[in-house]
C-alpha cells in the first residue's frame, strides 16, 4: 500500500499525527536496502524521500509491526544509516494494529550513541478512524485498508470495506484486499474471508478466495461433463428403442463416476439388451 502510494505516507504523518514537513510536491520511493558503515545490508519495509533526487529534502522509513519482535535499536540504525546515505533528516513511521506494540515503539530509542535517541512516529489504533460508512471506504481506500488493520474486529468495518471493494471494482480492488489481510491478526483475517466470500465479487480476491474458487470451477466443470455423458446415454438407448423405467433413469441420472457413464454410453450403441449393457463383465449395474 504505501509502497504504491508514498504520498499516503506524507498524508498520515501531517494529517493523522501532525508532523512538519518540507512543502514540495516531489515524493518518491527510494530503495529500501541502504549499506552501514559497517557494510551490512538492512532493509526496512517502505522508504519514501521529499524532494528531488539530486537534493532530497526529507526522508521516511516505514515499519508496519504487528507485535514487538523487532529490536527497537534496528529502527535506529534505519534512520542513521539513510541519513548517511541521503545526507536529509529521516523520520520513521512505525503503523501498529495494537494499542500495546503502538505504546512500545512510542517510547523514545536509545541507540548506544551518545546524544542520539530515535523517537520513532507511531500510527496505532487510536490515530486510526474507524470507517464503517461504505462510502468514505470508496473515497479513501488506503485509509480504509488501515481501519480493518487495526479495528477489523469491528465487523461493521470489514463490511463497510468488502461492499466498498464491491463498488470500485477496479484493477487495484485486488490489491487492497491482499494489504488489508496481509496486514490482520489472524482473527481479522477469518473475518475478511467470511465476509468477502458472501459478495458477488469474492473469487478474484486472496489467495484463499482464488484457491476454492478455482477449486469450485474444477468441480463444476466435472459435474458438467457427468451431466453431459447422462444425456448421452439416455439419447442412445431412447434411439435404439430401449425401454427405460423410471427408475432406471433416475439411478442412471444420479451417476456422479464419470468415466462408468462414458463407458456405458460406449457400450449402449452395440448392446442387444439392458442386460448386456450394465452386466457384461467390467460394468456395473445402475
Amino acid at each position: 500500500m504505501f509502497n504504491e502510494r508514498p504520498q499516503l505516507v506524507v498524508e498520515v504523518l501531517r494529517d493523522l499525527l501532525g508532523v512538519e514537513l518540507p512543502a514540495t510536491p516531489l515524493v518518491r520511493l527510494e530503495k529500501t536496502t541502504f549499506n552501514t558503515r559497517r557494510s551490512d545490508d538492512i532493509e526496512s519495509d517502505v522508504v519514501v524521500v521529499l524532494g528531488p533526487p539530486q537534493s532530497p529534502a526529507h526522508a521516511i522509513i516505514v515499519e508496519v509491526q504487528q507485535d514487538k519482535s523487532k529490536d527497537s535499536k534496528q529502527l535506529a540504525r534505519y534512520a542513521a544509516a539513510l541519513w548517511l546515505m541521503l545526507g536529509c533528516d529521516v523520520t520513521v513511521l512505525v503503523v501498529c494494529p495494537d494499542r500495546g506494540v503502538a505504546d512500545h515503539y512510542a517510547q523514545p530509542v536509545d541507540s548506544g550513541l551518545t546524544g542520539y535517541r530515535l523517537q520513532a512516529q507511531v500510527l496505532g489504533p487510536d490515530d486510526i478512524p474507524v470507517i464503517t460508512d461504505p462510502q468514505e471506504a470508496v473515497a479513501r481506500p488506503a485509509l480504509a485498508i488501515m481501519a480493518v488493520m487495526a479495528h477489523g474486529r469491528d465487523r461493521k468495518v470489514v463490511e463497510a470495506f468488502a461492499m466498498a471493494l464491491a463498488e470500485l471494482r477496479d484493477e487495484h480492488a485486488p490489491k487492497y484486499y491482499e494489504y488489508a489481510y496481509s496486514m490482520s491478526a489472524p482473527d481479522v483475517r477469518r473475518l475478511l474471508e467470511e465476509i468477502i466470500m458472501m459478495s458477488a465479487t469474492w473469487p478474484v480476491y486472496s489467495p484463499f478466495a482464488r484457491e476454492h474458487y478455482g477449486r469450485g470451477q474444477a468441480e463444476g466443470k466435472a459435474e458438467g461433463k457427468a451431466e453431459e455423458a447422462v444425456r448421452m446415454l439416455l439419447l442412445v438407448l431412447g434411439a435404439r428403442g430401449f425401454d427405460i423405467s423410471d427408475d432406471m433413469r433416475t439411478r442412471i441420472s444420479t451417476r456422479a463416476d464419470l468415466a462408468q457413464l462414458e463407458s456405458w454410453a460406449t457400450r449402449a450403441v452395440t448392446a442387444q439388451s439392458l442386460e448386456d449393457l450394465f452386466d457384461e463383465t467390467g460394468g456395473q449395474h445402475p
